[in-house]
């Protein structure tokens, strides 16, 4: 593991408590006692976690939540557990409309290791207050159906379970529900019981939509142990227009820079509404309350130039990819939308731009007014022709003037990309093979 610098990582001191913090900023939207939780940690320091189920090859913006949470809990003092689903995994947490397609135990350990390298970049292993992995798989591999069933299975009333959102989701639709997912919660509850007798571990984070399954963890520790512990939901997070944050069109925002690019995440946050940037300022980056009142108020008074947006673009990039992706995504978008220069741009990153517009691959001797319509920026050739005979139409920021103008050597930039702008909005792109 290659510890990364979370050195200039603080929580902001106007707050007295990390809870106040944790609510200001809209980490909690709910919880099991955070008057008794609160009493708990002035006491001392608290150890707690987050599971992680490898049921992608990547963590997603919605992961990135929850790893932001603990690392604000362990920044005020406290003891966090990464886990990574290990056993979990190859089950499956039911989803509220069909059944899960289960993963090949290979490439659910592959799975495992790569969200493990990712959870590692987001909390500090030294320290007084070092942070642990665990993969539930080593307290269950060995776990006989008979163990599961006396030990822990008498602990739940089939009516709680039944009562879950997604179980009931399921019970009610055309699929049904398996054996194998119906169990899920137990698997997670048993993560809980094990890890507190482990390790004293006391509260368990997760978004709210994993809510019974925080709480039968909950249950089954009073169960056993007849201890009080605790847990806390973050919300799910969407925009302001209802949509699900973080999803377009069904793609989700990876923090893997090979599932989703530097350039692509950047944009991601550069494109964030007014309405949503003072709210994702909060969550996702570590600019004190005073800073962010400042956004808001440029969101008010200067909305054209966006520079909360541009702060939260940069602060979540950084923070995910560091600081070179970063600079070279800016770099890009500069030389795309404003006055930077094309031809700086790397290979790379030229191409990770132009794969985030209307593209395709283009040859030599191509003509221009053919890229326009096979990209979407025109309807047909005479359209086209039009728009570059009126001077509408820039290769490379180089203005066309000829209606019948090709592709040449000198046109091409790094690695044979081409940038097309159509009029002051329409960009699009090609790359000659």
């Amino acid at each position: 593991m290659t510890q990364r610098d979370l050195s200039w990582q603080r929580n902001d001191p106007s707050f007295d408590h990390v809870l106040d913090e944790l609510e200001w900023r809209g980490f909690i939207h709910v919880s099991t006692d955070l008057g008794e939780l609160r009493e708990r940690m002035a006491q001392g320091p608290i150890t707690y976690y987050c599971g992680f189920d490898p049921t992608a090859p990547s963590l997603h913006l919605g992961h990135l939540v929850q790893l932001l949470l603990l690392r604000r809990l362990q920044l005020a003092g406290n003891f966090p557990i990464g886990v990574v689903g290990g056993s979990t995994g190859l089950i499956g947490d039911p989803r509220p409309t069909a059944e899960r397609t289960l993963n090949s135990r290979e490439t659910v350990a592959e799975w495992v290791n790569g969200l493990r390298d990712q959870i590692e970049g987001y909390l500090d292993f030294g320290g007084d207050y070092a942070a642990r992995m665990a993969n539930n798989l080593d307290w269950t591999a060995d776990l006989s159906a008979l163990d599961f069933l006396r030990d822990l299975g008498k602990h739940f009333r089939v009516g709680a379970m039944l009562k879950k959102d997604a179980v009931s989701a399921r019970l009610n639709s055309e699929a049904g529900i398996s054996y194998t997912e119906f169990s899920y919660q137990i698997l997670q509850a048993f993560d809980f019981l094990e890890l507190y007798r482990r390790y004293g571990l006391e509260l368990q984070t997760g978004g709210s939509d994993q809510w019974g399954n925080l709480v039968g963890g909950v249950d089954l520790i009073r169960r056993a142990e007849g201890a009080s512990v605790h847990a806390m939901g973050t919300p799910l997070i969407t925009n302001s227009d209802g949509t699900k944050f973080g999803k377009s069109e069904g793609n989700a925002i990876w923090i893997n820079a090979e599932l989703t690019s530097p350039y692509a995440f950047y944009q991601f946050w550069l494109n964030t509404d007014d309405r949503d940037v003072a709210d994702r300022l909060k969550i996702f980056t570590f600019f004190t309350r005073d800073e962010i009142a400042e956004f808001q108020r440029q969101v008010e008074e200067e909305p054209f130039r966006r520079a909360a947006q541009k702060a939260l673009a940069s602060a979540v990039t950084r923070l995910v990819h560091g600081d070179e992706a970063t600079d070279a995504a800016i770099d890009a978008s500069e030389a795309l939308f404003g006055k930077g220069d094309l031809a700086a741009l790397s290979e790379d990153v030229l191409h990770q731009a132009i794969a985030e517009l209307p593209n395709v691959e283009a040859q030599l001797g191509q003509e221009i007014a053919e890229l326009l319509v096979a990209t979407g920026a025109e309807e047909s050739l005479s359209g086209a022709r039009r728009a570059i005979k009126q001077g509408g139409v820039t290769v490379n920021k180089a203005k066309v003037t000829d209606e019948h103008q090709v592709l040449g050597e000198g046109d091409l930039l790094a690695g044979g990309g081409v940038v097309i702008r159509r009029g002051k909005k329409t960009l699009v792109g090609a790359i000659v093979r």
